[in-house]
């Protein structure tokens, strides 16, 4: 069997730079969205709706995405079109977006802008499995991660520099985005396009050729990748019971008149109910070499380690999802006592909140150059439970802690999870998986990100208005379980995935 060859420290580096532009884009979404949302007149509870456009798309893209990946074959090579072509409209949305004129013209662009961040994002994870044989696979992720952590923090911090630093104002009229928060997307845009240009032009990808040689992992017998279709009656008997349970949500919703949200998750049951019974039909024709086809197929045929995998991953993005919708709200409302958008001290705390997510990356840039070495010792299953268990604490202190300053000591834990959640399931991921189906199965995996993000978009404003009296901070704590709940899940993930040291 042909080995893949190490690769030096610099080679790494290149590979993954590209990941401190994405991040960039990514924590000014995450930190200012709700921000604008609000400003141009979003009430709390509708934030998680508004929000429901950034995994939706990641839903969509990322799976299409690493499907046309793991057949692209060009001058540029397999992954590196993709991630030119996102970053060239990532950043030509992050220019337009704190331009929205109207609540529902910041929502659109939301969607676009979260569209092509996910093309440009998804083939990175597969880039690094492709690329790097599986002793420095651990590593390599953590690399991305400190570019991620690294990026974020510059992007997090942005605006009050701008204001702090250049005396740019942080304050605007009602309905209006201040400058600082603006001069903030150019400069990320600008990033974004630069870094991602960088690994597209200073890395190589090996060919289709020699990644059959390569595929280390299905001689290793660590994955079953089996070939046998699923039977159409069986995507048909559960499309029906899918798109039946689907459409009584919809109806009890209706007619009992609940929470709009709730229509997220009874159109996904809705949806898979009918994409099961599209599948059935094409199986029963014959018309299997479609991609539709073969992403469901693999949906179905997940290795173990990747069904396990899943569980882990929704209680994290649940509790990532929380914060970023609720961060914001939080520390303003319950820190800084304010819900008043134009006022100077809900100004002081959305700067502050932006220090705190700023710091939170930081501390996982800092995580991952020793996440490496400690999964080495004690293994990537025991560390990733350990590192969740402490962003659990730091997000349930929040609702404990009533000085904001202090809440830089909440976002040690919340970053060292940060840090475990972009690195480690990867890493265990990788190692299980065909090297020709890197691509696809890496953006099914992203399901298991988007969909206890669109889980949190439809009931958490349903639980902070009915449970807890519109009180964002419990958003956070929500959150903080979740995660307590994802590290437990990490030990029921079989100790054959850990990678070979």
């Amino acid at each position: 069997m042909k080995e893949k060859p190490l690769l030096s420290f610099w080679q790494i580096w290149n590979m993954c730079f590209g990941f401190l532009g994405i991040q960039m884009g990514f924590a000014l979404q995450n930190a200012n969205v709700s921000r604008i949302f609000q400003t141009l007149g979003a009430e709390v509870d509708e934030l998680p709706i508004l929000w429901v456009a950034a995994p939706l798309t990641g839903l969509i893209v990322q799976p299409i995405i690493g499907y046309m990946s793991d057949r692209t074959w060009t001058r540029l090579g397999r992954r590196r079109p993709y991630f030119l072509v996102g970053a060239i409209f990532a950043s030509l949305a992050l220019f337009v977006m704190p331009n929205s004129p109207y609540l529902w013209f910041a929502a659109g662009m939301l969607w676009i802008m979260d569209a092509s961040m996910n093309i440009a994002m998804e083939p990175f994870r597969a880039f690094v499995g492709d690329n790097l044989p599986e002793k420095q696979r651990t590593s390599g992720f953590a690399m991305q991660t400190l570019f991620i952590g690294v990026g974020a923090v510059v992007a997090s911090a942005l605006p009050p520099i701008m204001t702090n630093w250049f005396d740019i104002a942080n304050v605007a009229p009602a309905g209006e985005i201040p400058d600082s928060v603006r001069y903030s997307f150019y400069i990320g845009g600008a990033a974004f396009l630069l870094a991602v240009s960088w690994t597209v032009f200073r890395s190589k990808e090996y060919s289709p050729e020699e990644l059959a040689e390569f595929d280390e992992a299905r001689v290793k017998g660590k994955i079953v990748d089996d070939p046998t279709p699923r039977a159409a009656s069986k995507y048909r008997n559960g499309g029906v019971i899918w798109l039946a349970v689907g459409i009584v949500l919809l109806v009890w919703i209706l007619n009992a008149g609940l929470d709009k949200q709730l229509y997220i998750i009874a159109g996904g049951l809705t949806a898979f109910g009918i994409f099961q019974l599209i599948v059935s039909v094409l199986q029963n024709a014959g018309h299997t070499s479609n991609g539709f086809y073969e992403i469901m197929h693999d949906l179905f045929h997940m290795p173990r380690v990747m069904r396990k995998l899943a569980v882990v991953q929704f209680f994290s993005w649940f509790a990532m999802f929380s914060m970023w919708i609720y961060g914001n709200s939080a520390v303003t409302s319950y820190h800084y006592g304010t819900t008043d958008v134009t006022s100077a001290a809900y100004a002081e705390g959305a700067d502050w909140n932006l220090w705190l997510f700023a710091s939170y990356n930081l501390f996982a840039a800092l995580a991952a150059i020793a996440i490496p070495f400690i999964a080495n010792r004690i293994g990537v299953r025991v560390s990733h439970m350990f590192n969740l268990a402490l962003g659990g604490i730091g997000l349930i202190s929040f609702y404990m802690i009533g000085n904001p300053y202090l809440l830089l000591i909440s976002m040690v834990g919340v970053g060292i999870a940060w840090a475990s959640i972009l690195s480690l399931p990867y890493a265990l991921l990788s190692n299980n998986l065909p090297a020709s189906k890197m691509g696809v199965y890496m953006g099914i995996f992203n399901f298991f990100i988007v969909i206890p993000q669109l889980v949190a978009a439809s009931i958490l404003g349903l639980l902070i208005r009915e449970f807890f009296d519109l009180q964002p901070i419990f958003g956070l704590v929500i959150g903080g379980v979740s995660l307590l709940i994802a590290g437990a899940a990490t030990m029921l993930v079989d100790k054959s995935a850990e990678p070979r040291s």
